[in-house]
């Protein structure tokens, strides 16, 4: 037995987020007894790997190939396949970024284990692990339990606290890869980088958000919002309702047809709280709503209110963070 967590990298560097997936998986190993195995894919992942032994790992498994450089899902369920036999893991865990969701679901079907994806926390009920996830765009909470000997979850980012690194433990040791790049389907064309300097939606702490309050003047509007993020060092997100009205790009969409985040402070800025909209920064742990619509339904989730215009708010919350953080 073992508890076998996928490590995704990109660029060289661990995804944040998987440090606080092992981070939950050492509390689940140490309650069912068993050890902690971290999984490490790549091209490269000496570093990865060195790192992961910091975060708990009792021992790494690597897969190293060139042919592994980029992420493409065949190759990859493969290698995670592999490494479910050679640890002879009961319980598998990934981040639920969008490749860690579609990775442990693609592995989980191939070896006939239960799944929950995007779960909010995670625990073990004898010898078996529980999870809990939101349903009904985010309205329920339900427990998930499984009848399968091998049990897969992906972890909600920002779901689980950040451990902290410590002494580098355990052993590495390189997984048996047998890929050539003439079985793998999938041929990565080019990668487009993200905007330089660009706070994550789905690793940032504070979140700026504005909707469908940004239409008199949508490029001033958002312009607003992108002060106060830079300010707080946020990243910037949106309402579908913006989005689908071209105010601003996609990738900045937050909701149950966007991105999934939990930060510590988001601001929702002339958004009325539309319910897909909730289902993706519901779990936040401060959520700030400013809108002129002081029936507007993001009210009622709201932990702190101001019944406002944003053209006229979010300048002067610019203005005082600026002057009190300097």
């Amino acid at each position: 037995m073992s508890v076998l967590v996928w490590v995704e990298q990109s660029g060289g560097e661990a995804i944040s987020s998987c440090w606080e997936t092992m981070g939950k998986a050492r509390e689940v190993a140490n309650e069912l007894g068993t050890s902690l195995v971290a999984l490490v894919i790549g091209a490269d992942t000496a570093a990865v790997a060195a790192e992961a032994q910091t975060y708990g790992a009792d021992s790494v498994l690597t897969a190293t190939d060139p042919v592994l450089a980029d992420y493409r899902l065949s190759a990859y369920v493969e290698v995670l396949k592999s490494a479910v036999s050679e640890a002879g893991a009961t319980v598998v865990l990934t981040s639920g970024t969008i490749r860690g969701r579609e990775l442990s679901a693609a592995a989980a079907c191939d070896l006939g284990a239960g799944i929950a994806p995007d779960a909010i926390e995670l625990g073990v009920d004898g010898e078996k692990l529980t999870a809990t996830r939101s349903i009904y765009s985010g309205n329920i909470l339900t427990d998930v339990i499984f009848n399968t000997d091998i049990q897969f979850a992906s972890a909600r980012p920002r779901a689980f606290s950040m451990p902290e690194a410590g002494a580098a433990n355990g052993s590495v040791s390189e997984l048996a890869v047998n890929i050539s790049e003439a079985d793998i389907p999938e041929k990565v064309v080019s990668i487009e980088a993200s905007d330089s300097g660009e706070v994550s939606l789905t690793d940032a702490n504070i979140i700026c958000s504005g909707g469908r309050g940004v239409a008199q003047d949508p490029e001033a509007g958002f312009a607003l919002v992108a002060d106060l993020a830079k300010v707080l060092g946020a990243a910037v997100g949106a309402s579908r309702a913006a989005v689908d009205a071209g105010f601003i790009p996609y990738k900045n969409q937050v909701g149950q047809t966007g991105k999934t985040v939990s930060p510590d402070l988001y601001i929702a800025s002339g958004i009325s709280g539309a319910i897909q909209h909730l289902a993706g920064m519901g779990t936040s742990k401060i959520i700030v709503a400013i809108n002129k619509d002081g029936d507007a339904p993001i009210f009622d989730r709201a932990h702190y209110g101001v019944v406002e215009d944003l053209f006229e708010m979010l300048p002067a919350l610019t203005a005082e963070f600026q002057k009190r953080l300097g």
